[in-house]
């Protein structure tokens, strides 16, 4: 049996339940407080803070784990990615006061005070600098740092940048971009037996996240017009042509589309002649 180390807490969290339970492992625990759940017969999650994951997961506590780039980064443990989830979207990004003549990292004077609650990576950015930098580590609150004079510049996560501009600062440069990971314990990929249960997991999760981005769609069109319709919905490989019980001019039209090209696809549709159209929600999908 697997184990699985999750977010216990936050958007992450619920992200990653919700994810896990449309790829068909839906957490059952066995009170509300417990700490350990089933998902499924097969695997094991365990919920622990987020920024301890990678520690879990190098230790071998956990064989797999979902977190976030940006703590993987900073933990500095050696785990293997093996897939990007795209939700939990930041960038850790430095920035000063919005007075600050600072434009741009290399403008930062040697022994500036940072706060940050990423000490190592922001250790590891200054020194590719060259710069020597003093850390005032913190745990939260990093922005009001500069304003009570505890720092000079911070470094912090930045998801629309409304925060830094709430509290007057400006964003200087952006070390690293982050969304949540699916890690793994590297004796586990190296393990055929193991790698083969952990490749169930991604490929349960991949079917789930592409299908998220795609919609299925159904249509009559005219059968004189097939050719035109090819090129408007092509499919995965190419739309799946269905017999209509009619006299023989229409038949029906299936293909998944991408769900930001749906409004222009009905469009074209539309335009050829089309009816009964129908969009809906794939829950999986596979290649």
């Amino acid at each position: 049996m697997l184990r699985i180390a999750l977010p216990n807490k936050g958007r992450l969290s619920e992200k990653a339940l919700d994810l896990f339970e449309t790829a068909g492992l839906k957490a059952e625990f066995s009170s509300a407080r417990a700490l350990v759940a089933q998902l499924g017969p097969d695997f094991q999650a365990i919920f622990v803070r987020a920024a301890d994951i990678p520690e879990f997961v190098a230790d071998g506590a956990a064989d797999l784990g979902v977190t976030g780039a940006d703590l993987v980064a900073e933990s500095g443990r050696e785990v293997t990615e093996v897939l990007d989830l795209g939700f939990g979207r930041c960038r850790l990004a430095v920035a000063v006061p919005e007075d600050s003549e600072i434009r741009h990292p290399a403008d930062i004077p040697a022994g500036s005070r940072i706060a940050t609650s990423f000490p190592g990576i922001t250790r590891s950015f200054f020194r590719e600098l060259g710069i020597d930098i003093e850390i005032a580590p913190v745990s939260g609150a990093t922005e009001i740092a500069p304003h009570l004079g505890v720092a000079d510049v911070i470094v912090d996560l930045v998801s629309t940048g409304s925060t830094l501009r709430v509290n007057r600062l400006r964003e200087v440069t952006t070390i690293l971009e982050s969304t949540a990971r699916v890690i793994a314990n590297r004796d586990v990929v190296a393990d055929p037996e193991r790698n083969g249960s952990l490749e169930e997991v991604v490929t349960a999760l991949e079917s789930v996240l592409r299908a998220r981005a795609k919609r299925y769609l159904m249509a009559n069109v005219p059968r004189t017009r097939l050719d035109e319709v090819r090129e408007v919905l092509p499919g995965i490989n190419g739309p799946t042509i269905v017999e209509v019980a009619d006299s023989g001019a229409w038949v029906a039209a299936h293909g998944v589309v991408d769900a930001d090209r749906v409004y222009q696809t009905i469009a074209r549709l539309k335009a050829l002649g089309a009816e009964g159209i129908l969009v809906t929600k794939i829950e999986r999908l596979m290649p």
